[in-house]
């Protein structure tokens, strides 16, 4: 179990070096400082068996928390409790001596963290094994790559037999293969009932492995609750630029529209998603599709003001928020013409349901150029797809299977 209450970090802020000093000996107590606030009324609880992934731009304070979290950094107010063994593992470079061996640094680690070193010589054997570093084990740390050091600092953090693990962008410097088995670790300590928190920007990882998310701005909590719905809360504030509504917004308004439910709505309002559809071939409004069958998806949109080149993009997620394909009007080179106040324009997308049977969301998007959004809706259309055979993962590739017997030479 981890619990913080309360938890604010304040920094002093000096202007030189020297103002520190004339500060403390001043005789008429003159203010040189300014405070800057790192973390602000921070509450979480995160339970045994429970992953919470921390998101936020940088310098939101996500690096700061987790320092909190595992007792590096003290709290200027508020406090933290840990209930049994806590491994870290935090920026790069942070809890190995680079003089020493991979070897020599996890027995250390593995001492600080509580062990005999009876245990962590029994445990070595399979913390160089998920490591897969070969001979470098035992040639000093400042001779690694980045993706060398975090593969060995996992490794040692995950087989100490930790009660909270606590771990900051991970899976950011490990090549394809090292990823998946971290992330099937993750898994495997979410049923050992390890506690653990993950910082990340890969929201996809977020949403893959983590049962919670919290979305730190300006050092406070923003959004907190599924990792579905907090990562569309951040993509919506990362990609809705300031604008403030005038009159002639309101004069504007969308004529005759019905209102678009979705998860997550955000964007500048320029242009707006008056309806979302998905149609069969028979041109009728469908929400379940046979594998391979053509799906029409149509999106119509009206302009409160003119945009000489907006573009409309879809995006089809599972049920728990992995994306599985998106696409726009100018990735697929067909540009909508300049747009004018009070046009109304229909894109419609048709492409063939190659998914594996199970629940799909529709997320459609009017957006600037650069990716800015006028107006985008997440899961506003929810469809299935069906089959009689159920291959794993997210894509029907429907391949050719043949097999034949070969002839070899008896040795």
């Amino acid at each position: 179990m981890l619990s913080a209450f309360n938890i604010s970090k304040l920094y002093e802020i000096y202007d030189h070096p020297t103002d520190r000093l004339k500060e403390f000996f001043a005789f008429d107590k003159k203010i040189l400082h300014h405070d800057f606030w790192a973390l602000r009324g921070i509450n979480l609880e995160v339970k045994p068996g429970e992953t919470l992934g921390v998101i936020g731009a940088n310098g939101s304070g996500k690096s700061t928390l987790l320092q909190v979290l595992t007792g590096i950094l003290a709290p200027t107010t508020g406090w933290v409790s840990r209930t049994g063994r806590t491994a870290a593992l935090l920026e790069l470079g942070s809890g190995f001596n680079p003089e020493l061996s991979g070897r020599e640094n996890v027995l250390i680690n593995g001492e600080l963290l509580g062990l005999s070193r009876k245990e962590i010589k029994a445990t070595l054997p399979a913390i160089e094994k998920f490591a897969d570093i070969g001979e470098f084990i035992d040639h000093p740390v400042r001779t690694y790559s980045s993706g060398m050091y975090v593969r060995l600092a996992f490794s040692t953090a995950i087989h100490v037999e930790p009660d909270i693990l606590i771990v900051d962008e991970v899976l950011a410097v490990g090549d394809a293969a090292f990823s998946s088995r971290c992330i099937r670790r993750f898994e495997q300590l979410q049923h050992r009932g390890v506690t653990t928190v993950l910082v990340s920007h890969d929201l996809s990882l977020v949403k893959q492995i983590c049962n919670r998310a919290i979305f730190l701005q300006h050092g406070k909590i923003e959004a907190q609750g599924s990792p579905s719905d907090v990562t569309n809360h951040y993509v919506g504030r990362v990609l809705t630029p300031p604008k403030k509504l005038t009159a002639n917004d309101t004069q504007n308004a969308t004529p005759n529209s019905t209102p678009t439910v979705s998860s997550y709505r955000h964007g500048d309002q320029l242009a707006e998603i008056t309806e979302v559809e998905l149609w069969n071939t028979a041109g009728h409004s469908c929400r379940s599709f046979q594998v391979g069958e053509l799906a029409r998806l149509c999106i119509r949109t009206y302009f409160r003001h003119i945009q000489p080149d907006p573009m409309v993009g879809m995006l089809i997620r599972t049920r728990n928020g992995m994306d599985v394909f998106g696409t726009n009007t100018q990735q697929e080179n067909s540009p909508l013409e300049a747009c004018m106040v009070g046009d109304h324009i229909e894109t419609e997308f048709c492409f063939e349901c190659n998914l594996t049977p199970q629940e799909y969301t529709v997320t459609a998007a009017i957006q600037h150029p650069d990716g800015r959004s006028h107006d985008w809706l997440d899961d506003v259309l929810t469809f299935e797809v069906v089959a009689t055979r159920k291959p794993a993962g997210v894509a029907d590739l429907k391949p050719k299977v043949t097999s034949r017997k070969i002839l070899t030479l008896d040795p």
